[in-house]
């Protein structure tokens, strides 16, 4: 794409209308009144009331954590866009904050979408966000116009900002009306910004921009276009260094791919969030040396969103409930974030996301069940109402012939449950919803490279929450994010051997405190 000259920026301070702010307060606290708790988290981020989607403007900012999500303050499906926002000084206790951004300019009238948060040279922070409005001015029949958008904080705590207005309009002429969720980072002297385009020709893109001032833009090029015809939007991205074991510096592209197909396992889901690893260097191209690859293999996992804190990459993944039936719908509120994860290269030179470290303040206490050999189709109580638990267990998967093992969370007495297992006949770990009786049901498995299966260990931490399961595979070489609806009652965890027997050589089941949003 070339002959793109953005307009300079026509920068003015526009104080956030407080009118709207407060309807959009009041919309969530009608909400959260009528809330139903059945499957409201107790240690993942989820709004009190109202629909959510990405993780937003994630950054640590004068001692404190800040977590910005999309918010439809009204409703418990998709609508005009908010920023929702909690911080934590530690990341395991979080409070509620007071809604960041609501539509209030001409060019966000339709919704104040996704975007991140930097800070300046200065040491000040910046918001760089998509101004949403529907082209033919009422509803998605005529496409989006979307424009990049910047706003700075008020005070620091982050509580309100001033919207600077309009910073990279959108040549129509060029874009198939997809251009949003502006990520902004460093390198050397200058700024850089990618976001999601989708071509005239509707093809998937990540455009490249470059400032002096983190206010002037200037267009590149295309940063990366993605090889699959079928990919007409690559939402959320993100780009970011690494150094691999060796030292080296690669860089890893994130995006959700809108218009992927299913194949075997692989884009299992309505959309697929995923990278690549390869090099670049400023002016350039991405270059990959990896294929496309999924960030999670659970059924809800999309618009990760990631930031770097004094070395550390961490990341963010939005729960996305992508089809009917949607229970939750029904409970005042409707989606949640995963635990915060740090991205790491492991030996083989692939991603690696495992819970930070924070994480492990949450455990309450622990239940140390030691070792357990289970015969065929043998069955073991493990927990018998766990609604809120983290599991670390090691299968012995040398002395396990069963065909499929382990186990058995949001147990319940009508029968249903979701199974955590490692299936031996395809050499995958699996989230099997069939026996649930809410919600949507198939299954989702994550792949074991030749190298694992040959160690003969499989190590797994299986963080359920009241409506959720996170299955973090050998130490986050793969995870599974996935709803889990329990139906009513206890909800038991039973450890379970199919076809054979199991040998777990340590299994430790640690209640979980609450975060504090409940």
């Amino acid at each position: 794409m070339t002959g793109f000259t953005p307009d300079a920026p026509v920068l003015h301070e526009i104080k956030n209308h407080s009118e709207a702010l407060a309807q959009a307060e009041a919309g969530v606290a009608a909400m959260a009144a009528e809330r139903n708790n059945r499957w409201y988290p107790k240690f993942h981020i989820a709004s009190n009331g109202g629909w959510i989607n990405d993780p937003n403007g994630l950054c640590f900012y004068k001692g404190r954590w800040h977590v910005f999500y999309q918010l439809h303050p009204y409703g418990t499906q998709w609508g005009p866009m908010h920023w929702g926002h909690v911080s934590s000084t530690d990341m395991l206790n979080w409070k509620r904050e007071p809604i960041m951004f609501a539509p209030t300019l001409e060019e966000e009238k339709d919704g104040v979408f996704s975007g991140s948060a930097v800070i300046g040279d200065d040491g000040e922070l910046k918001f760089y966000y998509t101004g949403h409005r529907w082209a033919n001015g009422q509803d998605n029949t005529g496409g989006d116009w979307q424009v990049q958008m910047l706003a700075e904080p008020d005070n620091d705590e982050l509580t309100s900002a001033t919207k600077r207005g309009m910073i990279i309009d959108c040549p129509t002429d060029k874009v198939d009306h997809h251009y949003r969720d502006p990520k902004v980072w460093k390198t050397g002297d200058t700024w850089y910004m990618t976001f999601g385009v989708s071509s005239a020709d509707k093809r998937g893109q990540m455009w490249l921009f470059s400032s002096k001032d983190m206010v002037r833009w200037e267009y590149e090029r295309v940063l990366f276009q993605h090889p699959d015809p079928d990919v007409f939007m690559l939402e959320c991205p993100d780009f970011f260094p690494i150094k691999d074991k060796d030292g080296n510096e690669k860089w890893v592209i994130g995006f959700s791919a809108m218009g992927s197909k299913p194949s075997g396992f692989m884009n299992r889901n309505v959309n697929n969030a995923g990278y690549m690893i390869g090099t670049w260097e400023p002016g350039g191209e991405f270059k990959p040396e990896t294929e496309f690859r999924l960030w999670d293999c659970g059924h809800n996992y999309y618009a990760p969103q990631s930031f770097n804190v004094d070395g550390r990459q961490i990341v963010y993944g939005w729960m996305s409930p992508f089809v009917q039936p949607i229970p939750v719908e029904d409970d005042g509120w409707c989606g949640q974030l995963t635990l915060p994860r740090e991205i790491t290269l492991g030996d083989d030179g692939d991603v690696v996301t495992a819970p930070v470290a924070e994480m492990e303040g949450l455990r309450e206490d622990t239940l140390d069940h030691g070792s357990i050999t289970l015969d065929m189709d043998g069955e073991q109580v493990i927990a018998d109402d766990a609604k809120a638990v983290e599991i670390e267990m090691t299968i012995d998967l040398a002395a396990s012939t069963a065909e499929r093992a382990g186990l058995k969370i949001h147990a319940t007495e009508d029968g249903a449950y979701t199974y955590v297992a490692y299936d031996d006949q395809i050499g995958r770990v699996v989230v099997d919803r069939q026996a649930m009786a809410n919600g949507d049901r198939g299954y989702r498995a994550a792949p074991l490279t030749d190298t694992e299966l040959a160690s003969g260990k499989l190590d797994l931490r299986v963080f359920v929450d009241r409506g959720s399961v996170e299955v973090y595979v050998n130490g986050g070489h793969q995870v599974l994010s996935s709803y889990s609806y329990a139906s009513e009652g206890p909800r038991a965890i039973k450890l379970v051997a199919e076809f054979g027997n199991l040998k777990v050589e340590s299994l430790k089941l640690h209640h979980m405190k609450s975060i504090g949003l409940e």
